[in-house]
């Protein structure tokens, strides 16, 4: 694929946003895949936060909770949508090597 249809095609997709309270059901739905980010000891919080608000584009208070849950409890989900949307969140967040995964239900 050369360079141009490459940055064409990237800019035609849609940016993720945060699911917050919409809840509804189906292999297709919003929500029904999620993005769970685990804890490791190589980033900073800052490094996550960044990382979390470029992936989402969620406000940096959220991106700081889910950071902070991931610090205390080992994980969060950080994000919920359509497949593709959460292949695409999970993707920019392992450009730094973050470690994640995306669950069903």
């Amino acid at each position: 694929m050369n360079f141009s249809l490459s940055v064409r095609l990237t800019a035609s997709l849609p940016t993720p946003r945060t699911q917050e309270t919409e809840k509804t059901s189906g292999p297709d739905q919003l929500d029904a895949y999620r993005v769970v980010l685990y804890n490791d000891e190589e980033h900073s919080f800052d490094e996550v936060i960044e990382q979390i608000i470029k992936a989402t584009q969620c406000s940096r208070t959220k991106a700081e909770r889910c950071t902070w849950e991931v610090h205390t409890r080992g994980r969060s989900i950080v994000y919920a949508g359509s497949m593709f949307l959460c292949l695409r969140v999970s993707s920019i967040l392992e450009e730094i090597a973050l470690k994640t995964e995306i669950q069903t239900g």
